[in-house]
Order: C-alpha cells, then sequence, then structure tokens
C-alpha cells in the first residue's frame, strides 16, 4: 500500500469537476465544495458524492437524507472557495442572491426544495439512497429527483491542487 502523501499527489493530478454541495430539511442548511461526485447508474439515475466524516455537513446531510449537486462554471470559483472553508458560519455562506429554492410545481426541478445555485452548469437535487464508510470518508448513493439545466459554458475543473477551466465545445 503506498503512503498517504504520495496517493494524495497521484490525486492532484486526477482531474474533477468541482461542485458545490447543499442541504437544508430537519438537521439544518449546510453547503460545501466537493469534487469527488460521480454517475453510477443512468436506470435509475444515481450519482454518488463522497464527504470527509469529520466535517460537519456530513451528519447533517445524513440527517436529512437529501442534497443538491450544484456544478459550477468556470466564473465561479469564489463560490467554491467560499464553501471550502472549514468554520465559516452556513449563513454567511448562503447570504448572496445567487441562491434560490428550485419550484416545486415545475416538473424538471424542486422536488426536494433545496438550495440551488442559479447560473450553475446544471444542479441535481437527490434524495440520499445509501450510504458507505470508506476510509476517512462517507459515500452518499444518491437517486437523483431533479434537473435544472443553467446556460452552457466553461467548466470549473480542480487539478494539480488549483482551479482550472475547461472551454465548452
Amino acid at each position: 500500500m503506498i503512503e498517504k502523501q504520495t496517493y494524495r499527489d497521484a490525486m492532484a493530478r486526477l482531474a474533477a469537476a468541482v461542485n458545490v454541495i447543499t442541504s437544508d430539511g430537519p438537521a439544518g442548511l449546510c453547503g460545501c465544495t466537493a469534487s469527488a461526485v460521480c454517475s453510477v447508474s443512468d436506470a435509475p439515475p444515481i450519482l454518488l458524492v463522497c464527504i470527509n466524516r469529520a466535517s460537519r455537513n456530513n451528519a447533517i446531510l445524513k440527517a436529512n437524507e437529501r442534497l443538491c449537486v450544484n456544478v459550477l462554471r468556470a466564473d465561479q470559483q469564489a463560490l467554491a472557495v467560499q464553501f471550502s472553508r472549514s468554520g465559516s458560519d452556513v449563513d454567511d455562506r448562503f447570504a448572496s442572491d445567487v441562491w434560490r429554492r428550485a419550484h416545486p410545481d415545475v416538473a424538471s426541478e424542486g422536488r426536494l426544495h433545496l438550495p440551488v445555485l442559479d447560473g450553475a452548469l446544471v444542479s441535481l437535487e437527490c434524495a440520499i439512497t445509501g450510504m458507505a464508510e470508506v476510509g476517512s470518508h462517507t459515500v452518499f448513493y444518491c437517486t437523483v429527483e431533479s434537473a435544472r439545466f443553467g446556460a452552457a459554458g466553461d467548466a470549473l475543473l480542480y487539478f494539480e491542487r488549483d482551479f482550472i477551466r475547461l472551454a465548452a465545445s
């Protein structure tokens, strides 16, 4: 088995989309930046989200049993940084007017009434339908209940411990 730092250095070379994960419910409001998000299945539509077990967001996600994956555009890097800061006040994270609740009467969005980022490439509202504790993280298996598409644009990726822009074709 390789050493932890060697593994971290190797993973720095694995480019990944940058997402802000949000939730609200009985345990309260939360949000964090995550790059460990991956499609699992399209029938049914399931994705996975990995969150460190030491994060306060982890316990809130477990209790709320739902989350929204907001896939960031290249010009939303400041939000990625804001939601990655540990210890920052949750109300400060959501103070901007870029957050809204998807409308529950629109068939394609809003079924779970979670914080959705205006201008995200896509926002996926999900019910957490399974979990696995793996190493330092919880793997949340999430059934996608609704999708809200923003305008097409460049994506924000994390690569070599820095943010980069991936141009839309």
